[in-house]
């Protein structure tokens, strides 16, 4: 009787642990490009803002890097549809997800529209942003984050495919 009350509560405890170190291990890295970034944000109920005028420019330019304890990661992609094309800014974590007040995003599109709206928090994984895209592949994204010193930081700026064929 001893012996079987032992081996019972001996695999109890093996099944507890490994229930508890499979919950508490980090997740796997995205597959897409991660940005690390700094956000500050402020809740707003507020639509995108839409301006339709000739963009300064049309070419990406450099990105900085969050210092570490700032850091975030961001993932941006296009929905891939015809009838309504989308850009989808989607945060993917990061060690500055409390600290960071606000992501801003800011979407050029082909035909000349920029369209803006921000991140606020609460910040969490999986928080997204949608923005209208065209179907051409020269939709050019820009994020920004808002460090807690107020610094804007930009953590990515590149053209996004309106259809991704992997």
């Amino acid at each position: 009787m001893n012996r079987i009350l032992t081996v019972t509560v001996t695999l109890m405890l093996c099944t507890i642990l490994a229930l508890a170190a499979g919950c508490s291990q980090p997740a796997a890295p995205p597959v897409a490009t991660p940005a690390p970034t700094t956000i500050q944000t402020t809740e707003t109920t507020a639509a995108p803002t839409t301006v339709v005028t000739t963009p300064a420019s049309v070419t990406p330019g450099p990105t900085q890097t969050l210092p570490e304890i700032w850091s975030i990661e961001v993932q941006v992609a296009g929905n891939g549809e015809a009838i309504n094309p989308q850009l989808i800014t989607t945060l993917r974590g990061g060690k500055g997800m409390n600290v960071i007040p606000e992501i801003d995003v800011k979407v050029t599109r082909s035909d000349g529209v920029v369209e803006s709206d921000k991140m606020v928090q609460p910040l969490f994984v999986g928080k997204t942003i949608s923005l209208a895209g065209t179907t051409s592949n020269n939709d050019r994204v820009e994020v920004w984050a808002i460090t807690p010193n107020g610094d804007k930081v930009k953590i990515f700026d590149n053209y996004v495919s309106f259809r991704s064929y992997n």
